[in-house]
């Protein structure tokens, strides 16, 4: 992920804050004599088929299937991970070419050769899901191969955020044997070619991962086992650390518990509080097909009355930043539009705004959340956003909520007038921060044509390899979602880990989407 307080060049730098004197991050690596290295994590997958899958399923994914292109430690852009060499073959970013590693196998044994990723590609835009990753492959017209080794796509339009596309976990490698061409795999097994293999999978509580034998890659796995645990709130994570059940956290410490890790000694001794550069997203999604939420002037009210500073230090305790942008800080192109719009919040200008578009009730809505998704704050959040609209004297706020897996649904569905996202980005490029959430396929569920983006915006800003030359598209983007008001930013994160201080690497840990790499994770031998 991005880091909203730094450069660009800085995204995978990790600070680390130790709570425990004399005590660093960095040490010898060690055995495995210990057992395997237990991840604790309240983001549990929602699914182990990637073609079903555009959300924090990727966290495992990353570790278990492999994708032609990733990121290796310390790199930002794209490089070969199950190819041996990737790139674009014209001159205007239309068509690009892999060469495959020589003798690469699944986990069972089964090569990996160019049909095998031509089929994994097809795979994902023909089943079509839902839940799943088309989406990213909206620029792909065909894949084409050429002998064992070599994958051509060739895109319909001009996309130099093509080979970002191929690194994202949603384009993860799968054997045709083992995963029908036109249906979901069913059961709980994975056949992936990523460093680790899926020993066995218990849904909701955890996964156990062991070394892949046929693993061919640029990881570097600094230990042989990994067994991820999956919780449902942060305190029963915390404890499960501080009683030694786990050696690191992951995603999912809520702010009560960040602050707490900032005392030294006691309860804490031996752990040290990692944090990291951020950037996911959470923000509100208005549906169009609920009769309030389709009203631009209820909306542009939502968005006069919200006080994201209050949430910020409120509810987090200033562990993430205020969002006036669906583009968050850090990344070209952000701005700060719905500041400079809308300003601090005003339940007066935000009545007046009702009332010129003739809204002179107390308008009701209905707020949705998931209650295993985001972290334990999350409820708080939603109470704290009911208390903000509902003392503007101007709105009637129901909460409701449910677990993620059902939550998917719902909003697939098109069932909740308004509810809370959280976004961690594909790859770092404010692209990725605009593109998911409009069209008539998107991330969200919820169809947004706006065609000034899709059409205009997007595309021309595909077109160009260097970054910096697409600010003023990106902004215009931006500006559209700020009058449409359709999604309303709330605030980015930063990274914290909280890490055993006999567990070394978790500075190196994360990639540029804070995906955990948990090849990287030793325990340590000496001081």
């Amino acid at each position: 992920m991005f880091n909203r307080n730094r450069s660009l060049h800085h995204i995978a730098a990790i600070v680390s804050i130790s709570l425990v004197s004399g005590c660093g991050l960095l040490g010898d690596e060690g055995s495995d004599e210990a057992g395997p290295i237990v991840v604790g994590t309240t983001s549990a997958p929602s699914t182990l088929d990637p073609a079903a899958a555009w959300d924090g399923s990727w966290e495992l994914f990353r570790n278990i299937y492999q994708t032609l292109l990733s990121y290796p430690n310390g790199a930002t852009t794209p490089q070969p991970d199950a190819a041996e060499s990737c790139k674009f073959t014209d001159g205007s970013s239309r068509v690009y070419r892999c060469e495959l590693r020589e003798g690469l196998k699944f986990s069972n044994g089964d090569p990996i050769d160019a049909k095998a990723v031509k089929y994994s590609i097809d795979r994902i835009k023909k089943i079509n899901a839902e839940t799943g990753p088309a989406g990213l492959l909206g620029s792909l017209d065909s894949v084409a191969t050429s002998g064992d080794r070599e994958v051509t796509f060739k895109l319909n339009k001009s996309d130099a955020t093509f080979p970002f596309v191929l690194a994202t976990p949603g384009m993860s490698l799968v054997d045709p044997d083992d995963y029908p061409a036109d249906a979901l795999r069913k059961d709980s097994g994975i056949v992936g070619s990523g460093p680790y293999r899926l020993e066995s999978y218990d849904e909701g509580k955890q996964a156990v991962l062991a070394r892949n034998g046929n693993y061919e890659g640029f990881a570097d796995r600094k230990n042989d086992a990994v067994t991820i645990r999956y919780f449902q709130d942060s305190g029963e994570m915390l404890k499960a650390l501080r009683a030694g059940d786990i050696d690191i956290t992951y995603q999912g410490l809520a702010a009560d518990d960040i602050v707490a890790l900032e005392t030294k000694g006691g309860e804490n001794e031996g752990i040290q509080l990692v944090e990291g550069a951020g950037s996911n997203i959470n923000y509100l999604v208005f549906n169009p097909k609920d009769p309030w939420s389709d009203k631009l002037a209820v909306r542009r009210a939502v968005a006069q009355v919200v006080d994201r500073d209050a949430i910020a230090h409120k509810v987090y305790k200033d562990t993430v930043d205020p969002l006036y942008s669906m583009v968050p800080t850090g990344l070209t192109g952000h701005t700060t539009g719905f500041f400079d719009d809308f300003g601090d919040p005003d339940p007066a200008k935000a009545r007046k705004i009702l009332t010129n578009a003739g809204i002179t009730g107390t308008v009701p809505l209905t707020l949705w959340y998931t209650t295993d998704r985001y972290g334990s704050d999350t409820a708080l959040e939603f109470k704290e956003l009911k208390r903000q609209l509902e003392g503007s004297g101007l709105f009637e706020v129901t909460l409701k909520s449910r677990p993620w897996n059902t939550y998917v649904v719902g909003y697939q569905k098109g069932e909740y007038p308004v509810f809370g996202r959280g976004w961690a980005p594909d790859f770092p490029d404010a692209d990725n921060f605009i593109a998911p959430f409009v069209g008539e396929q998107n991330a969200l569920g919820t169809p947004y044509p706006v065609k000034e983006i899709t059409d205009v915006l997007l595309p021309r800003s595909r077109e160009e390899s260097d970054r910096a030359n697409v600010v003023k598209d990106f902004e215009d983007a931006q500006q559209i979602l700020v009058d449409e008001a359709r999604l309303l930013p709330l605030w980015q994160g930063k990274q914290y880990l909280a890490v055993d201080e006999d567990l070394s690497g978790a500075e190196r840990s994360l990639d540029p989407s804070t995906i955990m790499m948990v090849w990287e994770l030793s325990r340590k031998t000496s001081w």
